[in-house]
């Protein structure tokens, strides 16, 4: 066994896995590893890059699962001996370092959606799972727990950092602090190749029809079937394994098509970095639950589109019209109905429970039938065209940012008629009856109807022209008073918000993950 760093504590065998604790000179073996599964990942012992101009190499990795997925953890030894952790997150990557637990909430105590204050700042917390170590190897900084499971919270902050709390039980809880990175950006090299005919030759068969699985991306953890749309669970990428899956509802297959197509491609500015290259790989389907006694119902759809070095993003087909999301790392401050990220303010603009109705393709999260999330959609107070989007379930917490799209601009980029992208998922109620009065008024040449029409119009205009509640107000303080400007502003809100309950702008499209 030969050590690379002075402090580590352990190591994993890579010849039988035997894991070893390191007490001065003396070795002490602990147990035995479990052996890693072939998860595709780029990243291998023995890479290096470079981070905040240091270098550093990958020497130790964690593969951790819990109830709805698994992630890695990769231990980075700089050249100036400090320890790092690269791991994954909502598809992307997160490089972070240990800090001092002094201080630390008690892991017991903390609960999804709570604001927690950890090393002096504020924090959201936005994970709270039960995790199990599956594997590990090379080098790391503390003895690995091998049995058992372990509570792991995950808090974020408006500065855009994530925190990490884990108890480790005998050594206490660990915690580490990083921020979002790119793969692209840490200049890695000794990476390993994963090619397309790497991943296909797993030969996966649809466990419900027995029909090919290809599967196009390392990262995927759940596919669909392309014959008989079950939706298979792909984690455990083992050859012969037994893979789970459920059947969707036949009745939401035939009206699917997706205006996107899988694997079509389109240069878009989907981020600061310009137009980069993005290929559709899945589509959501998604509808929200009505409450309170409402009967109208939305749906609209969630594309995840796929760049090489940029990750994921969604782009969103909702009622209002498209627009692109990406998950964020931190958490935005919130003060009543106002959320403040990265300089800019947002407005609540609609909140609601949404639900999947119907998927195809690939995605990076393991999917559930009937999936729900409470949804918060936002938008930009100074820019309207920015959104914000908080999405929460029982065990976790996410927010996306992006803004919205001209069809006009999808049209061109997918190489698609215009006419295809001539708004969103649904219209809205008031607009869909007017396109039927205009229909019933073409067809219509009876008086019976016409006389309907006029009584239909003659209401409607008295219902919105009707008593201004407002006016009473301007009586009595005045038009240019305080009283009359807030009436005006509460009432102008009230009827913008009752047209439409809008859609979600993405998210983790009730999936994402912990990590």
């Amino acid at each position: 066994m030969e050590f690379r760093s002075a402090a580590s504590l352990s190591a994993v065998c890579g010849y039988c896995s035997s894991t070893l604790v390191r007490d001065g000179e003396a070795l002490q073996r602990i147990g035995k590893s479990a052996e890693l599964f072939d998860d595709h990942s780029p990243l291998q012992l023995g890479a290096s890059g470079r981070f905040q101009g240091l270098a550093f190499t990958l020497v130790g990795r964690l593969q951790v699962g819990y109830a709805e997925g698994n992630w890695n953890e990769w231990h980075a030894l700089f050249d100036n001996g400090r320890s790092g952790w690269l791991s994954e997150d909502n598809g992307a990557y997160v490089f972070g370092f240990e800090q001092p637990r002094e201080g630390a909430p008690d892991l017991a105590e903390l609960r999804v959606g709570q604001r927690a204050g950890l090393a002096g700042r504020a924090w959201d917390v936005t994970s709270v799972l039960r995790a199990r170590l599956i594997a590990a190897e090379g080098e790391l900084p503390f003895a690995p727990r091998l049995q058992g499971e372990y509570a792991v919270v995950e808090l974020r902050n408006g500065a855009g950092e994530v925190a990490s709390l884990e108890d480790s039980g005998s050594d206490g809880v660990h915690l580490s602090v990083g921020r979002s990175v790119l793969l692209a950006d840490l200049a890695l090299s000794g990476l390993k190749e994963v090619s397309e005919r790497t991943i296909d030759s797993r030969h996966l068969e649809c466990p419900n029809c027995g029909a090919g699985l290809d599967v196009k991306l390392a990262s995927t953890q759940a596919i669909v079937c392309g014959s008989c749309a079950s939706v298979v669970d792909v984690s455990n990428k083992a050859v012969g394994s037994v893979l789970p899956y459920y059947q969707q509802a036949e009745q939401h297959r035939g009206s699917a098509e997706p205006t996107l197509a899988l694997g079509s491609s389109a240069s878009l500015a989907l981020g600061p970095k310009g137009a980069l290259p993005w290929t559709v790989v899945g589509m959501v389907e998604r509808c929200d639950l009505p409450t309170g006694g409402e009967d109208e119902q939305t749906f609209w759809r969630e594309y995840l589109v796929y760049n090489q070095s940029e990750g994921f993003a969604f782009i969103v087909d909702a009622e209002d019209g498209w627009s692109w999301v990406r998950p964020i790392t931190g958490a935005p401050g919130l003060r009543g109905t106002v959320a403040q990220w990265q300089g800019e303010r947002y407005q609540q603009k609609w909140e609601y429970a949404a639900k999947v109705t119907y998927v195809i393709g690939e995605f990076y999260w393991k999917l559930a039938e009937g999936e729900t999330a409470q949804v918060t959609d936002y938008h930009g107070l100074i820019q309207p065209r920015l959104r914000l989007s908080r999405e929460r379930t029982a065990s976790e917490l996410t927010w996306s940012a992006g803004q919205t799209l001209d069809a006009a601009v999808l049209a061109k980029a997918f190489g698609l008629p215009a006419t295809r992208f001539g708004g969103g998922g649904d219209a809205a109620p008031l607009s869909t009856q007017m396109q039927q009065l205009g229909s019933m008024w073409q067809a219509a040449s009876s008086k019976a109807v016409w006389i309907f029409v006029a009584i239909f119009v003659l209401l409607w205009v008295l219902e919105s022209c009707g008593d201004n509640e407002c006016d009473n107000v301007r009586a009595s303080f005045g038009e240019a008073s305080a009283e009359y400007r807030e009436c005006q502003r509460t009432s102008s809100g009230s009827r913008v918000g009752s047209g439409s309950r809008g859609g979600s702008w993405g998210g983790y499209s009730s999936g994402g993950g912990h990590k």
